[in-house]
Parts: C-alpha cells; sequence; structure tokens
C-alpha cells in the first residue's frame, strides 16, 4: 500500500482518494504514527499531506523523523513539502501569500514531473515556503513568488502546491509518476469498495432496524441503497421538511421513494417546528446546531411512532461524507474547523447509534459508487443541496417572506440552467440571500429591496471549486427574471470567489 500521513489538511483523504482512483490501495495514518508501526504495513511509499500550520509554529505537528530513514520514496505536499524542506535545508515565512490558481514553470522535468509541459496550472494554498535545499535536491519548478515550487532527490519529493485537487491541471500525472517512482502494485478498485461497505454495514446493524434521512440528494440516496442491500426492508427512510427546502422538493422525493421501491417510507412535515427554533438566529454555527439537534429530535420522534408497528430501532443512517467531516475538523487532531455540518453537530445523549457508509468518501467517489449500484444517471446528476437547506444561503435572520423569496430566486436560476443545457456543466449551483437591501429604481420609482447573489461553480469532490463561467446573455436572462418576477428584489450579483480562499456555500 501507500501510506498518507495526515497534518490536518482539508484535502488529505482526497490524496488517498487519487491514489485510489489510481489503482493503489492506500490508507491514512495521523502524523505521530510511530516508525515502527509503518514497518509493519511496509508500504511502498509515503505521502506528507498539507496542513493549516506553519512548520516553525509552536506546537506544529511533526513526524517521527525515521521515516526519512526508511529507504522508501517519501513525497510532501504543501505542509509536507515544508516538513522535507525545513529537515534538509531551509523554509521561511513570506509577505506574499498564494492561494487559488498558479502557473509554474516546470524548470527540470525528473521523474516526478514526467510528462508535463514547460507551464502549468496548480492550486497552491500557502504562506511559508522553501526557500534552501542542499546538495543531491534538484528545484523542478518555480513560480514569481515561490522559486522551490517542486523539488526530488533520489527518495525525496517536494510540491507547494496541491496535486490531489483537480484544478491543478496535471496532478493526476504528477501522483500516477510518484506511484511509478514506489513501484507500488495497482490492484484496487470501487467495486471492492461497494461489496466491503455493504459487508461491513451488514456486519454492524445485523438485524436491527434503521431509520434513514432521505433528502433526495447523492449522498443520501446512495447511503440508503448501501444500507438498503445490505439489510433489506429494515431501513426506514424518512424525508423531514425543515420548512427550508428548494420549491417543489416535497413532490420530487415523493417521486423518488416510488422509483427505488422502498417498502418503508415517510414524508415528515416539521417546518413549524425548525423555524420556531430558528427565530431571530443570525450566527452560521448556531443554525447548523440547532437544525441538527432538532432534525435528532424530529427522528426520535418519528422512530416512536414507527416502533408502533415495527421492532425497535437502534441505528440513525446519515449520508455523511468526507468533506462534511473535514470542514467540521472531526478527522484530525491539527485539521481547522470551517464550519459545523448539521449532520455532525448531534447531542451528546442520543438513543440512536449513527451509521455512516460513505463517511471516508469525497463527492466523486459516491458517485461511482452508486454507479455500481445502478443508480439512475439523473439522480447522481444532481446538484449538492445542503442538509440545514436555505438556511445557510438566507444570511442573517431566517423570515418566511426570505425563504420564499429564495426559493423563487433558486427555481428561476435552477430551472434557466437546465433548460439551456448547461445544469450539467456545473457542479453546484445556487441563489443566495444577502442580509442587506439596496436602492432601485423601478418604473421610475425609487425602491428599496434585498440583493441576490448567484452562485455556480465547477468541482468534482467539494474540497476545491473554480466558479463557472457562465454566459454573459444567460446571466443576464436569469437576473432579468429575477428581478421581474420575484418580489422583493432589486438587484442581483455572480460571486466569482473560488474554493479555497471561500466555501461554496455562504454559511
Amino acid at each position: 500500500m501507500l501510506l498518507v500521513i495526515n497534518f490536518g489538511g482539508q484535502t488529505c483523504h482526497l490524496i488517498a482518494r487519487r491514489v485510489r482512483s489510481l489503482g493503489v490501495l492506500s490508507e491514512i495514518l495521523p502524523f505521530d504514527v510511530s516508525v515502527d508501526k509503518i514497518k509493519e504495513l511496509n508500504p511502498c511509499g509515503i505521502i506528507l499531506s498539507g496542513g493549516p500550520n506553519s512548520v516553525y509554529e509552536k506546537g506544529a505537528p511533526q513526524p517521527d523523523m525515521k521515516i526519512f530513514e526508511l529507504g522508501i520514496p517519501i513525497l510532501g505536499i504543501c505542509y509536507g513539502h515544508q516538513l522535507i524542506g525545513k529537515q534538509f535545508g531551509k523554509v521561511t515565512a513570506k509577505e506574499v501569500k498564494e492561494y487559488g490558481k498558479a502557473e509554474i514553470d516546470v524548470n527540470k522535468q525528473g521523474k516526478l514531473f514526467k510528462g508535463l509541459d514547460k507551464k502549468e496550472l496548480v492550486w497552491m494554498s500557502h504562506g511559508d515556503q522553501v526557500v534552501e535545499l542542499p546538495k543531491g535536491f534538484e528545484v523542478l519548478a518555480s513560480t514569481d513568488s515561490c522559486k522551490i515550487a517542486a523539488f526530488e532527490s533520489e527518495k525525496l519529493f517536494g510540491v507547494q502546491f496541491h496535486p490531489e485537487v483537480t484544478h491543478t491541471t496535471k496532478g493526476i500525472k504528477i501522483l500516477e509518476n510518484f506511484i511509478d517512482i514506489c513501484k507500488c502494485p495497482k490492484d484496487y478498485n470501487i467495486k471492492d469498495l461497494a461489496k466491503q461497505i455493504i459487508k461491513e454495514v451488514k456486519y454492524e446493524i445485523g438485524t436491527d432496524q434503521v431509520i434513514m434521512g432521505f433528502s433526495g440528494g447523492v449522498d443520501s440516496t446512495v447511503a440508503a441503497s448501501l444500507i438498503h442491500q445490505a439489510i433489506g426492508d429494515n431501513i426506514h427512510c424518512v424525508f423531514i421538511d425543515h420548512g427550508l427546502i428548494r420549491k417543489h422538493e416535497w413532490d420530487e422525493v415523493k417521486g423518488f421513494f416510488k422509483r427505488f421501491k422502498f417498502k418503508n417510507h415517510y414524508m415528515v412535515d416539521a417546518s413549524k417546528q425548525f423555524l420556531t427554533k430558528l427565530k431571530g438566529v443570525t450566527d452560521p454555527e448556531k443554525k447548523r446546531k440547532i437544525i441538527g439537534h432538532t432534525f435528532i429530535e424530529v427522528f426520535e420522534e418519528q422512530v416512536k411512532e414507527i416502533e408502533k408497528n415495527n421492532p425497535e430501532i437502534k441505528f440513525l443512517g446519515q449520508g455523511t461524507i468526507y468533506p462534511d467531516r473535514i470542514e467540521s475538523a472531526q478527522p484530525s487532531k491539527t485539521a481547522s474547523k470551517i464550519k459545523s455540518h448539521h449532520n455532525l453537530t448531534l447531542p451528546e445523549k442520543m438513543k440512536l447509534r449513527v451509521i455512516e457508509p460513505l463517511k471516508d468518501l469525497y463527492k466523486d467517489g459516491v458517485r461511482d459508487l452508486g454507479r455500481e449500484l445502478e443508480i439512475p444517471a439523473d439522480i447522481l446528476g444532481r446538484h449538492p443541496f445542503p442538509g440545514p437547506g436555505l438556511a445557510i444561503r438566507i444570511l442573517g435572520e431566517i423570515t418566511d417572506e426570505r425563504i420564499k423569496i429564495l426559493q423563487e430566486a433558486d427555481y428561476i436560476f435552477i430551472s434557466e440552467l437546465k433548460s439551456s443545457g448547461l445544469y450539467d456543466k456545473t457542479w453546484q449551483a445556487f441563489a443566495a440571500l444577502f442580509p442587506v437591501k439596496s436602492v432601485g429604481v423601478m418604473g421610475d420609482a425609487r425602491t428599496y429591496e434585498y440583493v441576490i447573489s448567484l452562485r455556480a461553480v465547477t468541482s468534482l469532490d467539494a474540497m476545491t471549486a473554480d466558479w463557472s463561467k457562465l454566459p454573459d446573455e444567460f446571466l443576464e436572462r436569469v437576473s432579468n427574471r429575477i428581478i421581474n418576477e420575484v418580489k422583493g428584489v432589486n438587484r442581483v450579483v455572480y460571486d466569482i470567489t473560488q474554493k479555497p480562499p471561500g466555501t461554496i456555500e455562504y454559511e
């Protein structure tokens, strides 16, 4: 196998995912894993992940330095690159930081950059950088502000950028080159993973009953299908309307239940319960926690109803995927918390045991599994919709008026994307409502109304994203429709922020 050492990077598991997609088994270990443990696993190579710390920061995570004596190839990515630089050369903090897209000049291909062009697009996210290396190391690439953007020696390799993200154009090629350097056997495939997950779920649940939160999105659909294959009709799928769903969502989910032929499914309108608790709340973290806790309350109420005619329910199934856990800083001792996902802010005292069959997968891996399970393409191609729904797209206070405005604006945007053939060309698209009003003029009269922001991104796994270059005439048409058809809006803007530094959702 190829080991990935986790230093708290937001894309650590994405490294392992990419390696697995190239047919090589990969496993992630914490940064403080001992060399003895690594020797037991007998890896063909090691990748040191990125992380939020500076290598000179007090308490910054450090590996067992004996890993450099193992005699196997080691690739450092971002923070890992700097760790190697600090151990064998010199690292410094620079005033000029690099985030997002950058162009590197490939000075030499070496073994790591075999097949790359003279100039390549990469994805940067760093402040510190390597500025000096000893003899035996060769600089492979640089940028205007980073003179050592990549290096290699006989066994040590480093890249300041992130080859694991989709927006590094030849990132997969770089990882493939490293796999070839390590001489790793290519004997891993997604079919084995589907069988393994079903087997593990069946073993954990046994003959018990599961209540499953089902939104109709890709994650909950694939998770429910996996659990259904593992335990059959012992799964009870529940759709909860928290009052923050999209226009026509209720009817669409009812249709999904019929298509999947789940024997036990339930539609619950809990909108009043959720919206009452959210009244006056503006802090996004509080919103997420209220929604997460209220979901559990509603589920537990539904459990009591279901158990009147069924055996005791012991498990709560969720479609949590790895990016949810990363942004909630769950997987690592050193990860930085970005935001708490509603399904990860569960009450400490909860009767149900949580089962999350997709918790170690990214969105692209979830879709791969879905294809293995023969889930229809139109469902697998649906854009992500967050569990808290419109709550995190209505910045500030949630009111009935704002919900109505956003539902209508979002419906126009998505409808136009679909009718224009652009829906499948974007990874996620939605409208958001800003908590401010602006002055406008309609029919020669002054208006003072809300601002709608349109957001559309391209991505593969949600860990990085670029803004979609939608045609000007399309955006103009959408803007005109929203302003003319949605009462309470007089201005529409288009968000062109990448991730990082932004997140895809606003809250």
